[in-house]
Protein backbone atom coordinates (compact mmCIF):
# COMPACT_ATOMS: atom_id res chain seq x y z
CA UNK A 1 0.00 0.00 0.00
CA UNK A 2 1.45 3.12 -1.35
CA UNK A 3 2.22 5.97 1.87
CA UNK A 4 0.81 8.76 3.20
CA UNK A 5 3.46 10.84 1.29
CA UNK A 6 2.80 8.91 -2.00
CA UNK A 7 -0.64 9.55 -1.94
CA UNK A 8 -0.12 13.12 -1.45
CA UNK A 9 2.25 13.52 -4.26
CA UNK A 10 -0.49 11.58 -6.15
CA UNK A 11 -3.25 13.94 -5.25
CA UNK A 12 -0.86 17.38 -5.92
CA UNK A 13 -0.53 15.89 -9.67
CA UNK A 14 -3.71 15.08 -10.46
CA UNK A 15 -4.29 18.97 -8.89
CA UNK A 16 -1.64 19.96 -11.25
CA UNK A 17 -3.46 18.26 -14.30
CA UNK A 18 -6.31 19.64 -13.46
CA UNK A 19 -5.38 23.01 -14.04
CA UNK A 20 -3.91 22.36 -17.25
CA UNK A 21 -6.65 20.89 -18.70
CA UNK A 22 -9.02 23.79 -17.62
CA UNK A 23 -6.66 26.07 -18.80
CA UNK A 24 -6.52 24.32 -22.21
CA UNK A 25 -10.20 24.29 -22.35
CA UNK A 26 -10.59 27.68 -21.77
CA UNK A 27 -8.10 28.66 -24.69
CA UNK A 28 -10.10 26.36 -27.04
CA UNK A 29 -12.91 28.19 -26.17
CA UNK A 30 -11.40 31.24 -26.98
CA UNK A 31 -10.48 30.51 -30.11
CA UNK A 32 -13.16 28.19 -31.52
CA UNK A 33 -15.59 31.43 -31.74
CA UNK A 34 -13.66 33.20 -34.56
CA UNK A 35 -12.76 29.62 -36.06
CA UNK A 36 -16.45 28.85 -35.90
CA UNK A 37 -16.81 32.20 -37.39
CA UNK A 38 -14.35 31.71 -40.12
CA UNK A 39 -15.46 28.12 -41.33
CA UNK A 40 -19.39 29.27 -41.73
CA UNK A 41 -18.07 32.47 -43.19
CA UNK A 42 -16.83 30.28 -46.26
CA UNK A 43 -19.45 28.08 -46.83
CA UNK A 44 -21.57 30.42 -48.81
CA UNK A 45 -18.81 31.09 -51.03
CA UNK A 46 -17.46 27.42 -51.48
CA UNK A 47 -21.24 26.42 -51.93
CA UNK A 48 -21.99 29.38 -54.32
CA UNK A 49 -18.57 29.00 -56.46
CA UNK A 50 -19.42 25.16 -56.75
CA UNK A 51 -22.73 26.21 -58.02
CA UNK A 52 -21.52 28.10 -60.59
CA UNK A 53 -19.12 26.08 -61.98
CA UNK A 54 -21.98 23.13 -61.99
CA UNK A 55 -23.73 25.69 -64.17
CA UNK A 56 -21.22 25.97 -66.66
CA UNK A 57 -20.10 22.37 -66.88
CA UNK A 58 -23.71 21.34 -67.49
CA UNK A 59 -23.62 23.80 -70.35
CA UNK A 60 -20.75 22.68 -71.47
CA UNK A 61 -21.53 18.59 -70.69
CA UNK A 62 -19.90 16.85 -74.33
CA UNK A 63 -17.87 19.59 -75.51
CA UNK A 64 -14.09 18.20 -76.54
CA UNK A 65 -12.53 20.76 -75.48
CA UNK A 66 -13.72 20.31 -71.59
CA UNK A 67 -10.83 21.09 -69.26
CA UNK A 68 -9.64 18.14 -67.82
CA UNK A 69 -9.83 18.89 -64.45
CA UNK A 70 -13.66 18.43 -65.09
CA UNK A 71 -13.38 15.46 -67.90
CA UNK A 72 -10.63 13.58 -65.87
CA UNK A 73 -8.38 11.52 -67.55
CA UNK A 74 -10.70 8.80 -68.65
CA UNK A 75 -9.10 6.72 -66.09
CA UNK A 76 -10.23 6.01 -62.82
CA UNK A 77 -6.71 3.41 -61.81
CA UNK A 78 -4.65 5.33 -59.50
CA UNK A 79 -6.82 7.62 -56.99
CA UNK A 80 -4.79 10.50 -54.61
CA UNK A 81 -6.34 10.93 -50.97
CA UNK A 82 -5.47 14.24 -49.99
CA UNK A 83 -5.71 14.28 -46.05
CA UNK A 84 -5.86 17.14 -43.68
CA UNK A 85 -5.65 16.84 -39.69
CA UNK A 86 -4.79 18.93 -37.48
CA UNK A 87 -1.07 19.79 -36.05
CA UNK A 88 -1.71 18.72 -32.51
CA UNK A 89 -3.48 16.26 -30.56
CA UNK A 90 -5.11 16.47 -27.34
CA UNK A 91 -8.25 16.90 -29.13
CA UNK A 92 -10.50 13.51 -28.89
CA UNK A 93 -11.09 11.57 -31.66
CA UNK A 94 -10.88 14.35 -34.11
CA UNK A 95 -7.76 13.44 -35.96
CA UNK A 96 -8.42 9.72 -35.72
CA UNK A 97 -11.80 10.27 -36.97
CA UNK A 98 -10.27 11.60 -40.73
CA UNK A 99 -7.71 9.15 -40.53
CA UNK A 100 -9.89 6.40 -40.62
CA UNK A 101 -12.01 7.49 -42.98
CA UNK A 102 -8.87 7.33 -45.47
CA UNK A 103 -7.63 4.52 -44.40
CA UNK A 104 -10.79 2.85 -45.25
CA UNK A 105 -11.60 4.68 -48.42
CA UNK A 106 -7.75 3.56 -49.36
CA UNK A 107 -8.21 0.01 -48.48
CA UNK A 108 -11.14 -0.34 -50.19
CA UNK A 109 -9.86 0.85 -53.73
CA UNK A 110 -6.94 -1.10 -53.16
CA UNK A 111 -9.12 -4.07 -52.57
CA UNK A 112 -10.58 -2.89 -56.28
CA UNK A 113 -6.84 -3.30 -56.97
CA UNK A 114 -6.75 0.21 -57.66
CA UNK A 115 -3.26 2.17 -56.44
CA UNK A 116 -3.60 4.39 -53.76
CA UNK A 117 -0.95 7.44 -52.75
CA UNK A 118 -1.66 10.34 -49.75
CA UNK A 119 -0.79 14.02 -49.64
CA UNK A 120 -1.32 14.53 -46.18
CA UNK A 121 -1.88 18.16 -44.77
CA UNK A 122 -1.10 18.11 -41.10
CA UNK A 123 1.35 16.51 -38.62
CA UNK A 124 -0.77 13.80 -36.86
CA UNK A 125 -2.40 12.41 -39.98
CA UNK A 126 0.66 12.20 -42.21
CA UNK A 127 2.12 10.46 -38.28
CA UNK A 128 -0.96 7.76 -38.71
CA UNK A 129 -0.35 7.03 -41.86
CA UNK A 130 2.78 6.75 -42.22
CA UNK A 131 2.29 3.78 -39.86
CA UNK A 132 0.99 1.68 -42.40
CA UNK A 133 1.36 3.79 -45.95
CA UNK A 134 4.72 4.78 -45.72
CA UNK A 135 5.60 4.31 -48.75
CA UNK A 136 2.51 5.40 -50.58
CA UNK A 137 2.80 9.04 -49.14
CA UNK A 138 4.05 11.50 -51.83
CA UNK A 139 3.86 14.70 -49.83
CA UNK A 140 3.37 15.83 -46.78
CA UNK A 141 2.46 20.02 -45.85
CA UNK A 142 3.03 21.12 -42.27
CA UNK A 143 1.09 23.83 -41.19
CA UNK A 144 2.48 24.30 -37.59
CA UNK A 145 4.34 27.56 -38.40
CA UNK A 146 1.29 29.23 -39.49
CA UNK A 147 -0.29 31.54 -36.84
CA UNK A 148 -3.39 31.85 -38.81
CA UNK A 149 -5.14 30.22 -41.83
CA UNK A 150 -5.09 32.25 -45.27
CA UNK A 151 -5.89 31.75 -48.80
CA UNK A 152 -2.45 31.35 -50.03
CA UNK A 153 -2.16 28.58 -47.87
CA UNK A 154 -4.94 26.73 -49.51
CA UNK A 155 -3.86 27.97 -53.32
CA UNK A 156 0.02 26.41 -52.68
CA UNK A 157 -1.48 23.26 -51.33
CA UNK A 158 -3.99 23.19 -55.15
CA UNK A 159 -1.04 24.20 -56.87
CA UNK A 160 0.93 20.97 -55.77
CA UNK A 161 -1.98 18.56 -56.30
CA UNK A 162 -2.63 20.30 -59.87
CA UNK A 163 0.79 19.74 -60.71
CA UNK A 164 0.87 16.18 -59.88
CA UNK A 165 -2.30 15.89 -61.94
CA UNK A 166 -1.10 17.10 -64.80
CA UNK A 167 2.39 15.51 -64.68
CA UNK A 168 0.15 12.57 -64.58
CA UNK A 169 0.62 10.64 -61.18
CA UNK A 170 -2.98 10.34 -60.68
CA UNK A 171 -6.46 9.97 -62.31
CA UNK A 172 -8.78 11.28 -58.88
CA UNK A 173 -8.50 13.14 -56.05
CA UNK A 174 -10.49 13.09 -53.14
CA UNK A 175 -10.35 15.65 -50.30
CA UNK A 176 -10.88 14.44 -46.22
CA UNK A 177 -11.45 16.81 -43.79
CA UNK A 178 -13.83 17.13 -40.75
CA UNK A 179 -17.09 19.01 -40.89
CA UNK A 180 -17.68 21.30 -38.45
CA UNK A 181 -21.06 21.00 -36.98
CA UNK A 182 -21.31 22.05 -33.51
CA UNK A 183 -19.17 21.75 -30.54
CA UNK A 184 -19.86 18.03 -30.10
CA UNK A 185 -20.28 16.80 -33.26
CA UNK A 186 -17.77 17.05 -35.87
CA UNK A 187 -18.28 15.25 -39.01
CA UNK A 188 -15.48 13.23 -41.03
CA UNK A 189 -15.98 14.26 -44.64
CA UNK A 190 -14.66 12.72 -47.85
CA UNK A 191 -15.52 15.13 -50.96
CA UNK A 192 -13.92 14.10 -54.75
CA UNK A 193 -11.77 17.09 -55.83
CA UNK A 194 -11.05 15.93 -59.23
CA UNK A 195 -12.72 15.58 -61.83
CA UNK A 196 -15.00 18.17 -60.46
CA UNK A 197 -18.47 16.33 -59.29
CA UNK A 198 -21.00 17.73 -60.79
CA UNK A 199 -24.69 17.43 -60.20
CA UNK A 200 -27.24 17.12 -62.47
CA UNK A 201 -29.89 19.28 -62.64
CA UNK A 202 -33.50 17.96 -60.72
CA UNK A 203 -36.12 16.43 -63.50
CA UNK A 204 -38.74 18.18 -61.87
CA UNK A 205 -36.85 21.13 -61.28
CA UNK A 206 -38.63 22.99 -64.54
CA UNK A 207 -36.72 24.76 -67.61
CA UNK A 208 -33.37 25.48 -66.78
CA UNK A 209 -32.10 29.22 -67.04
CA UNK A 210 -30.61 30.18 -70.14
CA UNK A 211 -26.81 31.77 -70.10
CA UNK A 212 -24.63 33.53 -72.77
CA UNK A 213 -21.12 33.10 -71.71
CA UNK A 214 -18.65 35.15 -72.93
CA UNK A 215 -15.59 33.92 -73.07
CA UNK A 216 -16.73 30.21 -73.98
CA UNK A 217 -17.67 27.73 -71.09
CA UNK A 218 -14.57 25.88 -72.11
CA UNK A 219 -12.44 28.96 -71.51
CA UNK A 220 -14.39 29.79 -68.42
CA UNK A 221 -13.66 26.35 -66.55
CA UNK A 222 -10.30 26.77 -67.70
CA UNK A 223 -10.05 29.51 -65.08
CA UNK A 224 -12.33 28.72 -62.85
CA UNK A 225 -11.85 25.27 -61.69
CA UNK A 226 -7.89 25.89 -60.57
CA UNK A 227 -9.49 28.43 -58.36
CA UNK A 228 -12.80 26.42 -57.10
CA UNK A 229 -10.13 23.40 -55.93
CA UNK A 230 -8.00 26.21 -53.99
CA UNK A 231 -11.75 27.58 -52.20
CA UNK A 232 -12.82 24.11 -51.57
CA UNK A 233 -9.51 23.10 -50.08
CA UNK A 234 -9.29 26.39 -48.22
CA UNK A 235 -12.76 25.57 -47.24
CA UNK A 236 -11.84 22.17 -45.74
CA UNK A 237 -8.97 23.40 -43.60
CA UNK A 238 -11.15 26.65 -41.70
CA UNK A 239 -13.59 23.27 -41.66
CA UNK A 240 -11.21 21.33 -39.55
CA UNK A 241 -9.73 24.67 -37.77
CA UNK A 242 -12.82 24.98 -35.94
CA UNK A 243 -14.13 20.84 -35.72
CA UNK A 244 -10.44 21.01 -34.12
CA UNK A 245 -10.89 23.41 -31.49
CA UNK A 246 -14.46 22.12 -30.66
CA UNK A 247 -12.90 18.55 -29.94
CA UNK A 248 -10.41 19.85 -28.21
CA UNK A 249 -12.85 22.15 -25.94
CA UNK A 250 -14.92 18.65 -25.32
CA UNK A 251 -11.81 16.56 -24.73
CA UNK A 252 -10.75 18.99 -22.19
CA UNK A 253 -13.66 19.36 -20.46
CA UNK A 254 -14.20 15.74 -19.86
CA UNK A 255 -10.35 15.36 -18.79
CA UNK A 256 -11.22 18.23 -16.25
CA UNK A 257 -14.15 16.33 -14.89
CA UNK A 258 -12.56 13.32 -14.67
CA UNK A 259 -9.60 14.61 -13.01
CA UNK A 260 -12.06 16.01 -10.16
CA UNK A 261 -13.52 12.58 -10.00
CA UNK A 262 -10.21 11.16 -9.40
CA UNK A 263 -9.03 13.70 -6.74
CA UNK A 264 -12.33 13.29 -4.80
CA UNK A 265 -11.51 9.24 -4.92
CA UNK A 266 -7.73 9.84 -4.02
CA UNK A 267 -8.46 12.12 -1.02
CA UNK A 268 -11.42 9.80 0.24
CA UNK A 269 -8.33 6.93 -0.32
CA UNK A 270 -5.87 9.34 2.24
CA UNK A 271 -8.09 10.13 4.90
CA UNK A 272 -8.93 6.39 5.27
CA UNK A 273 -5.75 5.34 5.45
CA UNK A 274 -5.09 8.21 7.46
CA UNK A 275 -7.27 7.56 10.09
CA UNK A 276 -6.70 3.53 10.00
CA UNK A 277 -2.98 4.99 10.52
CA UNK A 278 -4.35 6.76 13.83
CA UNK A 279 -6.89 4.26 14.88
CA UNK A 280 -3.74 1.66 15.17
CA UNK A 281 -1.48 4.16 16.62
CA UNK A 282 -4.44 4.77 19.72
CA UNK A 283 -4.60 1.20 19.93
CA UNK A 284 -1.35 0.49 20.21
CA UNK A 285 -1.05 3.20 23.07
CA UNK A 286 -4.12 1.68 25.13
CA UNK A 287 -2.72 -1.59 24.93
CA UNK A 288 1.23 -0.62 26.28
CA UNK A 289 -0.78 1.28 29.17
CA UNK A 290 -2.84 -1.68 30.24
CA UNK A 291 -0.47 -3.86 30.20
CA UNK A 292 1.50 -1.13 32.65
Amino acid sequence: MASLKDMRVRIASTKATQKITKAMQMVAASKLRRAQTAAEAARPYAEKMDAVISNIANAAAGSPGAPVLLAGTGRDQVHLLLVCTGERGLSGPFNSSIVRLARERALSLMNQGKEVKFFCVGRKGYEQLRRTFEKQIVEHVDLRSVRQLAFANADDIAKKVIARFEAGEFDVCTLFYSRFRSVIAQVPTAQQIIPLVVEAPEANAGPATAYEYEPEEDEILTRLLPRNLAVQIFRALLENNASFYGAQMTAMDNATRNAGDMIRKQTLIYNRTRQAMITKELIEIISGAEAL
